[in-house]
């Protein structure tokens, strides 16, 4: 049993470090050869499903006391999240002249909760991986009531927007998947340990699947919008994290916790953004998300790895503060 584990650990590191590849060549074939992808397109909301279960396996309610013990902090994260995302789309949208249906997929990405690969981001950047988590978790238990409303803000001028069917999408696509997620883990958190090392396979095989999906579906215009989408995707992302850490300095904090703003507010559930675009809106309006999927995946290991480089003035005046005490 030690060994399977032992190889499925191993096939995740690779899969984890490869995954942009992946889709990138994946998501060529489905544009070559749509017609092998496009059933995959009815089965999305359950692929972004399983990830969700995935990600509630790995919680625990000890990823939320961080709430109770930096609230300010927290609230910091969670705002930042569903205020700079949403209005950067929608800028973006407006200065761009975007056609409707790439603008609602722009603004979907914009409204969605943070995604887990942050988690990870926060972690080889060296910044606060605690706070990073907890954020990551309330913007996504929150996403049910916030990522409707702001949709229906941000997006209803170019079509028309139901809150109450997307509640209910987001409540049985994200809500109770992590739910029984977190429900297992906390009732057989030993079995639940040996099973979730597998999670990565799952998830990249998940995202893979509904990034093709998308492909497949959109390929007769993606064509005509691909080079705009791109764009569009690059400058929210990569603003997305330069506001993120611009944030964290306006309210003076420090170097870690600048570090993990700028990543949590960057990074998206773009999968959500597909699933919502897919049930609600033109398939078209899923091709942003289904880009920011890809790209972030590319972004994120980039800045992951300036912040690294990057030291806290702060911290080492305090530890040669420290030193000099000792001596």
């Amino acid at each position: 049993m030690s060994k399977v584990i032992s190889v499925l650990a191993r096939i995740s590191a690779f899969l984890g470090k490869t995954f942009a590849l992946w889709v990138i060549l994946l998501a060529i074939i489905a544009y070559f050869y749509p017609a092998a992808f496009k059933p995959l397109a009815g089965y999305i909301a359950i692929l972004l499903g399983i990830v969700m279960f995935g990600m509630g396996l790995t919680l625990t309610p000890k990823d939320f006391s961080e709430v109770f013990t930096r609230p300010k902090e927290v609230l910091i994260g969670i705002v930042g999240q569903f205020v700079i995302m949403p209005v950067l789309a929608w800028v973006l949208c407006m200065l761009l002249s975007l056609p409707p249906e790439i603008a609602v997929g722009v603004i979907l990405v914009g409204c969605c909760p943070g995604g887990t690969s942050s988690n990870v981001m926060t972690y080889l950047a060296r910044g606060d991986v605690a706070l990073s988590v907890t954020i990551t978790a309330c913007t996504t238990l929150l996403a049910p009531f916030v990522t409707p409303a702001l949709i229906y803000l941000f997006a209803s001028q170019w079509i028309e927007v139901s809150i109450l069917s997307m509640f209910m999408s987001i409540v049985k696509i994200v809500l109770v998947p992590i739910g029984l997620g977190v429900i297992l883990n906390v009732l057989f958190r030993r079995q639940v340990r040996k099973v979730v090392v597998a999670l990565p396979i799952v998830s990249v095989v998940s995202i893979v699947a509904i990034v093709c999906a998308v492909v497949a579906v959109s390929r007769d215009k993606l064509a005509d919008v691909g080079a705009i989408v791109f764009v569009v995707v690059i400058l929210h992302n990569c603003l997305g994290y330069l506001f993120g850490f611009l944030l964290g300095k306006a309210f003076k904090l420090n170097l870690h916790k600048e570090k993990t703003l700028s990543i949590e507010i960057g990074m998206q559930n773009s999968g959500l953004g597909v699933a919502l675009a897919m049930a609600h809106f033109n398939p078209l309006s899923a091709v942003p998300s289904a880009v920011f999927s890809v790209w972030h995946n590319i972004s994120g290991p980039i800045v992951a790895t300036i912040f690294n480089n990057l030291n806290d003035p702060d911290a080492e005046k305090n530890e040669a503060v420290s030193e000099e005490a000792k001596a």
